[in-house]
């Protein structure tokens, strides 16, 4: 190979595509980022979470579930058609770090409620879920964008980027 091939097969090789990304999943992405905003919650109330395989005490348990979902009467409700009511809390580490990463918690709740449960929903009323979900057109637009908000915000959190409007981590 001659002196001149040498950089021309080089500068080749360093041209070559990069091969393509894995993207990691939007679920997994958001779920990383809720981790991390509740261990951190918790961490500044002295408890930590228990993971798979530890078996805190029963006092220590109840401490770090009551930080992690609330307590008392839960603050904000959604009436299925189902007939079902699913409730939860506005307080907690929890609700913290979905306000955090949806920027409206109450909405994001209402909206993923109504959203998970469209095929219940299809199933009790006999319909197709088509027919359902052409009846929720603004819960699925709300959940879409709330979802693609929490996305951004997890993705620059766990990049260690400080988001608009947020603190930096």
């Amino acid at each position: 190979m001659s002196l001149l091939a040498v950089p021309l097969f080089l500068a080749v090789g360093c041209s070559a595509p990069a091969p393509p990304q894995h993207r990691p999943d939007p679920d997994d992405v958001i779920k990383a980022a809720t981790q991390r905003l509740t261990d951190r919650c918790l961490s500044g109330q002295g408890l930590v979470a228990p993971r798979p395989g530890q078996s805190p005490s029963p006092e220590q348990q109840q401490r770090v579930s009551a930080a992690l979902f609330g307590t008392g009467p839960a603050q904000l409700s959604v009436n299925l058609p189902t007939g079902y009511v699913v409730r939860t809390h506005t307080d907690g580490c929890l609700a913290a770090a979905q306000q955090r990463l949806y920027g409206d918690q109450p909405s994001w709740f209402r909206a993923s409620v109504i959203v998970n449960n469209l095929k219940p929903e299809a199933d009790h009323n006999h319909q197709t879920l088509a027919e359902v979900r052409a009846r929720h057109p603004a819960e699925i637009a709300d959940f879409e964008r709330l979802r693609a908000h929490a996305l951004s915000q997890a993705t620059a959190l766990l990049n260690n980027r400080p988001t608009t409007g947020e603190p930096s981590p």
